[in-house]
């Protein structure tokens, strides 16, 4: 087996460039991978296209941040607070620059990419048929079922250049223990052409070994693992930690102008060259209340023959 452990710099430098379409947020509002965003940022990729259900703030942060050029998505915004202003400025304003956007609905985004994830160009659906979102769109088109003549919607695969993700526990060579809301992760990752891990834990292969069950990410899908705990943050990581709340009320406030925007980017992305820094930031009174404080164990399992 290939071990594929090196740190998060070196995995986005080496496999997401200028132009690709990345998935991410495909749990949705949990274990959305923050760190690896702001690494895209820091690295200054361009005219990529980010696709997701739910990102929450992270599409917003590259959107403002130059990075992105198309939007496929069923939300953006801030799920807490309200409003997405960096995107409502490139819409709206052209600031920094115009985006496309393509909308879906939940469902939707998860027909596209299980297409993918199954190798054929389309899944139909009755989702969204007779609504303003399928007007004129893309990637989605009327049809008729060859069987009942009745009326369809066909959802054109979602097959993405780059799937990241964040999950709680992954040894060297990529294989994935998570668990939890796992939203459309497990499509994202095998309608993908590259899949970038980012994991709370690296542990041994035995332990994984150990859960077969909860190896949802099998390491022959993985590209690169980086271990970087607290990477989801600001949003939960079931096990781990709780939603910082405070976080995204901050953010809300200090990025309904472009000048403070560009202010918060500089404090918590581009003046941190690592998401160690980035929590020594946030301060360990931060940290400690965000914690777990009480474990809700599973029952074990015996795979013994």
């Amino acid at each position: 087996m290939t071990r594929k452990l090196m740190s998060l710099s070196e995995a986005i430098g080496r496999y997401v460039a200028d132009g690709m379409s990345l998935v991410m947020g495909t749990a949705l509002e949990a274990a959305i991978p923050f760190a690896a965003g702001h690494e895209i940022i820091r690295q200054g990729k361009r005219d990529l296209t980010v696709i997701g259900p739910i990102s929450d703030i992270l599409f917003d942060q590259l959107i403002g941040a130059g990075c992105v050029r198309r939007v496929i998505a069923a939300w953006v915004g801030n799920v807490s607070e309200g409003s997405a202003y960096n995107l409502r400025r490139a819409v709206e304003e052209g600031v920094p620059h115009f985006v496309d956007v393509e909308d879906h609905t939940n469902l939707t985004i998860a027909l596209g990419l299980h297409a993918a994830a199954l190798g054929v160009p389309y899944l139909p659906t009755r989702t969204a048929l007779g609504s303003d979102v399928a007007r004129g769109h893309p990637g989605l088109r009327p049809i008729r079922c060859p069987y009942t003549g009745e009326p369809l919607l066909a959802v054109r695969a979602l097959a993405p250049d780059v799937a990241i993700v964040h999950v709680q526990r992954a040894d060297e060579f990529g294989n994935c223990h998570l668990w939890g809301n796992l939203g459309v992760t497990l499509d994202a990752v095998r309608a993908s052409r590259s899949v970038i891990v980012t994991a709370e834990e690296i542990v041994s292969a035995d332990l994984i070994r150990s859960d077969p069950n909860r190896t949802l990410i099998p390491g022959f899908l993985v590209t690169a693992v980086v271990h970087e705990p607290w990477g989801a943050h600001p949003s939960p990581v079931v096990g781990y930690y709780h939603r910082d709340h405070a976080h995204f009320r901050e953010y809300h406030e200090r990025t309904r102008t472009r000048e403070g925007f560009l202010a918060w980017l500089k404090e918590w992305v581009l003046s941190v060259p690592d998401r160690s820094r980035y929590m020594d930031r946030l301060g360990p009174e931060r940290r400690r209340a965000l914690r777990i404080a009480q474990s809700a164990l599973s029952a074990p399992a015996d795979f013994g023959c």
